[in-house]
């Protein structure tokens, strides 16, 4: 663990654009469940596959039942920043992380201090009224009994993109932006199944790909180094 810590370490201070590109497994630490491991969201059993729940036709014909999924499934308010949120902070507090590009919609990121972080999924913090376009926290999304309203009667939308939904291209551009001018680039937390998230990483081509993560992912013959450490765990010795 220290041995694998200290290479990370030594390649962040090397680095001159260093930019982590993280998924569900940094949130881990924090007590939030992720997608397909053993314990994760997509092994639970549902009446309808969560893929199918979290789509935007399901939210549209079926909103109550969404938001009654999305409430206790999604929404995690007792989440605090791990190690691995806080030390990133940190690193780009010291000008040696360039972004945080996360395919999670926790907000821990922000909550730990970073500043430049490339939500591609969006945010459970972030929710807007589909007439008036009125914004309410996640709080408004919690308290709410059945489908959320805003005051003007309009439903009230979580910022997250859904399956069906494209992504925003204004942060697809940056991120990828991003991507292309790194010469050192952390991945951390996922396995890189998920697309288009996942083919961002094809606009690397810098000096060194990081992989930290527990099991395999499609981008394992690219990397320069592997970790299969808990990311927290990894950034807790730097």
């Amino acid at each position: 663990m220290q041995e694998n810590s200290l290479a990370l370490k030594k390649l962040i201070e090397k680095s001159r654009y260093c930019v982590f590109f993280g998924g569900a497994g940094v949130s881990t630490e924090s007590g939030i469940a992720d997608f397909r491991s053993v314990d994760g969201l997509y092994q639970q059993k549902y009446i309808h596959p969560p893929e199918v729940m979290l789509s935007h036709t399901f939210y549209e014909k079926h909103p109550k039942n969404f938001f009654e999924f999305y409430k206790t499934k999604m929404i995690f308010p007792q989440a605090k920043p791990n190690m691995a949120h806080i030390k990133l902070a940190e690193l780009e507090a010291k000008g040696k992380i360039k972004a945080v590009i996360t395919q999670n919609i926790d907000g821990l990121h922000q909550m730990a201090g970073s500043n430049v972080v490339l939500e591609l999924h969006g945010s459970v913090k972030r929710n807007y009224c589909e007439l008036c376009h009125a914004f309410y926290s996640e709080a408004k999304i919690l308290e709410s009994n059945g489908i959320p309203r805003c005051s003007c009667g309009g439903k009230i939308k979580p910022d997250v993109v859904l399956y069906e939904e494209g992504l925003d291209s204004n942060i697809t551009h940056q991120a990828i932006e991003h991507i292309r001018k790194a010469d050192l680039l952390i991945v951390g937390g996922t396995s890189l199944i998920v697309y288009p998230a996942a083919g961002m990483l094809d606009y690397f081509k810098g000096e060194n790909l990081v992989l930290i993560n527990r099991t395999e992912t499609s981008k394992d013959d690219k990397a320069n180094y592997i970790f299969r450490e808990n990311i927290g765990e990894i950034f807790s010795e730097i």
